[in-house]
């Protein structure tokens, strides 16, 4: 379950006043999107980042994504939920479909890398638990060896304090989440930027990258 540190009032307060100047509409999302049924030779990449609201979030916003599923996936259980998908060992994860004559897969290995923590074991900023740790999920040998070529170039450019503990792993079976949790920063955005701002994630990522990162 995902959880929230406690906060000092005044900083609550300044959260608070800070997301009321934020708009955020579904219709901006559908108006960029472009229908998969579009796209002849649309591909599809699976990333697990910890918060899969924030990781959808994310991708949402790169030229050439045309559709962000969250779900579950990497366990042994069939047909998991939210509130038992833990349990059966799976991730959150997302599943995204893209435009490669727009965006390569490999520009997409390097875009998530850079709005995750790749160097925590235990889970993503302020959720803990296997079901929010880090992995790639790859669909072809192709998609594996990009992966691994992206990791070892972070490690050997020593830009982080510790090395890359993202897995990669074929991908099997993705049970896409519950309704609610499809696009949640659209249906429920002041909810969403709260828990994004109060679970430090781009506070880290951009202590971890150097670049400010917003979802």
């Amino acid at each position: 379950m995902r959880s929230i540190p406690n906060f000092q009032m005044a900083a609550v307060l300044a959260s608070l006043a800070a997301l009321a100047s934020v708009a955020v509409t579904s219709a901006g999302a559908e108006d960029r999107q472009v229908s998969v049924q579009t796209v002849e030779n649309a591909e599809t990449a699976i990333f697990a980042g910890g918060c899969f609201w924030c990781v959808e979030s994310d991708f949402d916003k790169v030229d050439g994504v045309v559709e962000t599923i969250s779900g579950y996936t990497g366990g042994t259980s069939l047909d998991p939920t939210y509130r038992n998908h833990t349990a059966g060992g799976h991730r959150e994860a997302v599943k995204i479909t893209f435009d490669p004559d727009v965006v390569s897969y490999e520009e997409l290995v390097e875009y998530y890398f850079h709005h995750i923590d790749p160097i925590d074991m235990g889970g993503q900023f302020c959720d803990r638990g296997h079901s929010y740790t880090t992995a790639i999920y790859t669909l072809n040998d192709t998609q594996a060896d990009a992966a691994r070529m992206e990791i070892d170039a972070i490690d050997a450019s020593g830009v982080l304090p510790s090395r890359v503990v993202t897995v990669v792993e074929r991908a099997g079976a993705f049970y896409p989440a519950e309704e609610y949790h499809q696009d949640y920063y659209l249906k429920a955005p002041l909810k969403y930027n709260f828990y994004r701002q109060a679970c430090g994630r781009d506070d880290r990522v951009e202590e971890l990258w150097g670049a400010k990162v917003s979802g």
